[in-house]
């Protein structure tokens, strides 16, 4: 073979012209210690709190602990591949996440790495872990109905768009069926939904996450996984995956979604875990001092944006200006100074207030705690109860009992209330929870074989009738049409003569009948979203027409 010195020649030069000298400087430090998830690191002076760390054997720390000779981080991944000596190298970087509209419909781990075997996920957009809630200015208050498709909760502890609903129950009483309900009953809507599994065993997830697909759920939702066997600072972190993952549909596009963290319970364990080894002061139960500010960081992240607005030549494009006099006005146009703002727009016939096309989003919250033989005043559900607006309590009780699901209507509260309620549900709900609860009061005192006069049976009666109501299967949620329907037949006690046990049956019948032979009622309601006169007038008609169909 000859040897083309010319060429060879040629190329040399070529890069000895191309060769540019360039000083890569690294922060570089060596493991001191590992071991149970997280490292101790001598060498990086300059490194940040929450920074991200690359280690020599290819796995991904987080910077916890700032010491005087040393770092304190955690390993995100297995800590078992890691051995002392090992170079580790400062990224000057925060954690972050891939987000955007490819993340939707994959289950993936909490750095956002596939784990159902569907391929890569190519998206060019990422959001740090840790993000800065939005300052009241920036907020909106909460009134824009967010349906679960549950009954006794849209009725009686409505959930607003934004609000931070926490779910809490012993184990087994159907707290992550309150969720999975929640997000199939956006089928067909336009929230983005986000599914958090924090140690939960792998079976449990992969059912869910069949059980979503069947229903057509997953055409919406992103499930983040951090399962029973994954690493400590996995099970911390995912959660704050998860919100970041929601933020992108919320700051970038507009729109409204639902997160899911399941449970708050075994990521607080996590990060005690994590906090004790890294040898943090404990405080009550164990559990290091800012455990409350783990979870407020994370769940005032949950809100509904405050819309915002520009004033604009007429016909222009929200996407592609920023307004006439540089200028957003937070707020709704004619309720806010930009109606007085003569400067800004002179000339009301050539000039408009207009939208910015993805202002007004929203993160809605359902975390899931755990509690052990009911125990609601453990330092965990108080810390979460003091940062939610509201709580939804299932009673192990009630759930052995069949009342399913199984929600305790006296503790269990929505701070947000009749805002987050259309106004038919509103005018029939309003003193539902009042007669559930005197019903609940009148029931022990009967078991106690008194003589009751009529008006007490009555009410006795018709309690027994609405608990029976209420109860609801899992992945059944209803469209809240329906709900209306059928707690205003429950209320107005066209149930309080038949037998409980048909209770059910004379529910599924009405509603089919509503639906196939009187749609137009059923729309009606829809539509408006009230009960006026003339739908009430309709609504007793055709519910005692049944009736007197169904009992023959």
């Amino acid at each position: 073979m000859k040897i083309q010195v010319d060429e060879i020649t040629s190329v040399i030069k070529q890069e000895i012209a191309q060769y540019h000298e360039q000083l890569e400087v690294t922060d570089v430090g060596r493991v001191l210690e590992v071991g149970d998830g997280i490292t101790r690191i001598y060498g990086l002076g300059a490194a940040m709190a929450g920074e991200m760390l690359q280690y020599e054997s290819g796995e991904i720390g987080q910077v916890f602990n700032l010491e005087e000779n040393s770092v304190g981080a955690v390993v995100l991944g297995d800590y078992l591949n890691i051995e002392e000596g090992e170079q580790v190298r400062a990224t000057r970087q925060l954690l972050s996440v891939p987000v955007g509209d490819a993340m939707i419909g994959r289950v993936v781990d909490p750095l956002g790495r596939p784990l159902d075997g569907k391929g890569a996920i190519v998206t060019q957009h990422r959001r740090p872990l840790e993000f800065k809630a939005p300052g009241i200015a920036e907020r909106q208050p909460v009134n824009e109905p967010l349906q679960t498709g549950i009954k006794p909760i849209d009725a009686m502890i409505p959930i607003g768009r934004g609000q931070r609903e926490l779910i809490i129950g012993d184990r087994k009483t159907g707290k992550t069926a309150i969720a999975l309900d929640t997000i199939i009953n956006q089928k067909g809507g336009d929230v983005v939904c986000v599914y958090g599994a924090v140690g939960q065993k792998d079976s449990t997830v992969a059912t869910i996450v069949e059980r979503l697909r069947e229903a057509g759920a997953m055409d919406y939702t992103i499930v983040v996984v951090a399962g029973s066997a994954a690493a400590a600072p996995l099970q911390y972190i995912a959660p704050y995956a998860g919100a970041a993952m929601a933020e992108y549909f919320m700051y970038e596009l507009g729109q409204a979604t639902l997160c899911v963290y399941d449970d708050l319970s075994k990521q607080a364990t996590a990060y005690r875990q994590l906090s004790l080894l890294l040898r943090r002061p404990p405080g009550r139960e164990a559990y290091p001092g800012d455990i409350f500010y783990c979870h407020s960081r994370l769940l005032e992240r949950s809100c509904k944006l405050a819309e915002r607005y520009v004033i604009v030549k007429k016909g222009a494009d929200p996407k592609s200006t920023k307004g006439v006099n540089g200028k957003e006005y937070v707020g709704v146009p004619g309720k806010h100074e930009v109606k007085h703002d003569h400067e800004a727009m002179p000339n009301k016939d050539e000039h408009q207030v207009l939208r910015i096309w993805n202002s007004g989003g929203s993160m809605t919250a359902l975390p899931i705690i755990e509690t052990l033989e009911g125990e609601v005043s453990a330092y965990i559900p108080t810390n979460v109860i003091s940062i939610t607006d509201g709580q939804i309590y299932l009673e192990p009780d009630l759930f052995f009992a069949g009342i399913r699901p199984a929600i305790n209507v006296g503790i269990s509260v929505s701070r947000v209330g009749g805002n987050a309620q259309i106004k038919a549900m509103k005018k029939i709900a309003g003193s539902l929870r009042l007669d559930l609860a005197s019903y609940r009061e009148l029931e022990a005192f009967a078991q106690l074989g008194t003589e009751l006069e009529a008006a007490t049976q009555r009410q006795l009666d018709r309690g027994a009738r609405m608990v029976e109501l209420l109860k609801q299967g899992q992945y059944r949620p209803y469209n809240v049409t329906d709900q209306v329907i059928s707690i205003y037949a429950g209320a107005k006690g066209f149930l309080d003569d038949l037998p409980v046990a048909k209770v059910q049956e004379f529910e599924l019948a009405m509603l089919k009948f509503f639906r196939d032979e009187h749609t137009d009622v059923w729309n009606d309601l829809k539509t408006k979203k009230e009960i006026t006169p003339e739908i009430e007038k309709k609504l007793s008609e055709l519910i005692g027409t049944f009736k007197q169909r169904f009992k023959k």
